[in-house]
């Protein structure tokens, strides 16, 4: 199966370090993020899920649930979280996916639906494609995918980034620019012509160009 952005999130059931999940039901009415590692007690996944504990307060407040996977048993990726409370200082409390039979990993095109058995035996190099970031709205699509390699760590910030641009454009018409951050100026959709923003934004905008039109962020 191919994913792009705004295809249905496929739903599965599987085991985690907090019991059985099916990830829709999981998700409820809120925005989650799936994160996933290629093998448990590697060095960079550890800094990352250690990382994602300490946002988590970033994320409640943006109504934003996150849960790993990592293609190992639920008993293993329990013995890793000690580990990654001595690495990074926080221990995660967010579940973490045992995908074991490498299910989820194949549904979400981490890996080839042909690659047969089980996680048994595998190495992180084997599952080196399982490095990626799902990020799903309350309707269960796909807002935005992103794969790393294994040597490059995940930067949540930017993620967080992200949530808040998407959080903001799902309620406004408008687009937010190059390096943008939350409260910055941002653009008003092309599709808004002009006599429908004057009603939207009253105070009016700045024209850059005739497709670039800026405003204050409206959430402010």
């Amino acid at each position: 199966m191919t994913l792009r952005i705004n295809d249905i999130a496929p739903n599965f059931t599987a085991s985690s370090t907090q019991g059985e999940i099916n990830f829709h039901d999981w998700i409820g009415d809120g925005w989650a993020v799936l994160f996933s590692h290629p093998k448990y007690k590697t060095p960079v996944c550890s800094t990352e899920l250690g990382e994602v504990e300490k946002l988590a307060d970033e994320f409640a407040k943006r109504n934003v649930k996150t849960i790993g996977l990592s293609v190992d048993t639920v008993d293993e990726t329990s013995s890793w979280l000690e580990d990654i409370n001595d690495i990074a200082g926080a221990k995660p409390s967010f579940p973490i996916i045992a995908d074991t039979d490498m299910a989820v990993s194949k549904l979400y095109n981490m890996l080839p639906t042909l690659e047969e058995g089980t996680s048994d035996g595998r190495t992180a190099l084997d599952n080196e494609t399982v490095r990626t970031v799902f990020i799903v709205g309350p309707d269960k699509k796909i807002k935005l995918y992103l794969t790393y390699p294994m040597t490059t760590g995940r930067n949540f910030n930017e993620i967080l980034r992200v949530i808040d641009s998407m959080l903001l454009t799902s309620s406004h018409p408008v687009a937010t620019p190059v390096n943008w951050n939350k409260g910055e100026e941002v653009i008003i959709k092309p599709s808004v012509k002009d006599e429908e923003a004057k009603k939207l934004f009253p105070d009016g905008w700045k024209t850059i160009k005739p497709y670039l039109r800026k405003i204050p962020d409206p959430s402010k």
